[in-house]
């Protein structure tokens, strides 16, 4: 068994983006997956980009938004379930009023210390 304390969660972030890393390869010994809570501000986003070599799933749980793909866009919502494959385009616009959350699991793991400026208020090194 492996117990996580929320002391042992980092936070990263970006300009209205904060991604709770729930389970990853710096707090877990897991080789099969990350998780994430992602908060998303109204008007914000998280760019297109994509995983060469990992899966994702992203599992809706408040707000709206919409999906940025590669051919344009989607709407996501609380309830709405998302797979992303290796290699798929994908981000998120929150164009509503309300703060869009989302769960995101990630196989296998990624550390994605690399995609966000701030982690736990501190600044990362590019």
């Amino acid at each position: 068994m492996e117990f996580i304390s929320r002391n042992e969660i980092k936070v990263l972030s970006n300009p209205g983006v904060q991604s709770l890393q729930l389970l990853n390869p710096k707090n877990s010994t897991s080789k099969r997956v990350t998780i994430t809570r992602v908060s998303v501000k109204p008007g914000f986003e998280q760019p297109r980009h994509k995983h060469e070599a990992s899966e994702q799933i992203w599992i809706a749980l408040s707000g709206r938004g919409l999906l940025l793909l590669e051919n344009g866009e989607k709407p996501f919502s609380s309830g709405d379930v998302v797979r992303f494959e290796d290699g798929d385009i994908h981000g998120l616009k929150n164009d509503s009023q309300a703060v869009f959350e989302y769960i995101s699991v990630t196989s296998p793991p990624i550390d994605f210390g690399y995609a966000y400026k701030e982690e736990n208020g501190e600044r990362n090194a590019r």
